[in-house]
């Protein structure tokens, strides 16, 4: 029954994780909806998240190669440094301090007060609605030869708000470069290349940290993880399949489409979700 449960979690997770509507909300809601002993966890969730983000090296794999063997060589002066590949690294690496830092900061947080769902329904909501309105006013004119070290900065910041279930790492890169005046398809691709090194850093170190100290009983002073190592892997291989696919969609999809059905979907399911708190249907 629990493999069960984690398959269903890792199709979840690679339904949701490149839609702005927030994977980690997801899991956990319907985590709770399933009867998987309740929140999967931080750990797994953050671990099943190494199947889409590899997914998404799949997908880059010859702009990742490009933009990394460019950048070293910029690095040791084998090409100027202005190089736009190697500056696309640069971008990456300073996009990705905010959430590495305040990650660390808050960590504990993160794993416990923040995973509440009464915040996963009002951050679903909100950036919804944020989502809404950058598409609607964002100028969509610039590419990604346009990106700017400050704009890298705005991105890294949007980036780290997806440490908050609900907020969605995509959603929230997504709506910062619409209304920096980016193109739908150029904030997504630039989205999915600054979450690598942040996804296979949190989702390697959980990997490492339930290896060397797996938390088995309350008692120790941690939250035992609902799933074993075996069920896990399952689920993130589920979730690198299935992304593999929501991806090329996603990437053909808003090249032609707003996104207001996310808009939609993410305020209704923030009401709904509501609802199912306040009549005690879930815990929250």
């Amino acid at each position: 029954m629990q493999l069960l449960q984690a398959i269903i979690l890792g199709l979840v997770q690679g339904l949701t994780e490149f839609l702005p509507i927030s994977s980690s909300a997801h899991v956990k809601i319907v985590g709770e909806l399933i009867g998987a002993g309740g929140d999967p966890g931080a750990a797994f969730t953050a671990i099943i998240q190494l199947g889409t983000e590899a997914a998404v090296l799949v997908f880059f794999w010859r702009d990742v190669v490009r933009i990394v063997s460019r950048w070293v060589k910029a690095l040791f002066g084998r090409i100027p440094r202005s190089d736009p590949d190697a500056r696309m690294g640069w971008l990456i690496i300073i996009g990705s301090l905010p959430i590495v830092i305040l990650g660390l900061i808050f960590q504990n947080a993160i794993e416990t007060t923040l995973r509440s769902l009464w915040i996963v329904a009002v951050t679903l909501i909100v950036f919804g609605i944020l989502l809404g309105i950058a598409d609607a006013v964002g100028a969509k004119k610039r590419r990604l030869k346009d990106l700017t070290y400050p704009h890298g900065v705005v991105y890294g910041l949007a980036q780290a708000l997806a440490l908050i279930p609900g907020v969605s790492r995509s959603g929230g890169t997504i709506t910062a470069g619409l209304f920096m005046g980016y193109e739908r398809k150029a904030a997504a691709r630039y989205s999915f290349l600054l979450a690598m090194p942040a996804v296979f850093g949190s989702g390697l170190f959980q990997l490492y940290k339930s290896v060397k100290d797996p938390c088995t009983s309350a008692l120790a002073g941690c939250t035992p993880e609902i799933f074993n190592g075996a069920e896990t892997a399952v689920a993130t291989v589920v979730a690198f399949v299935v992304g593999l696919v929501v991806i090329a969609f996603f990437m053909n999809y808003i090249s032609r489409h707003s996104f207001l059905p996310f808009v939609v979907y993410r305020v209704a399911l923030g009401i709904v979700l509501m609802v199912l708190l306040a009549t005690n249907t879930i815990a929250a």
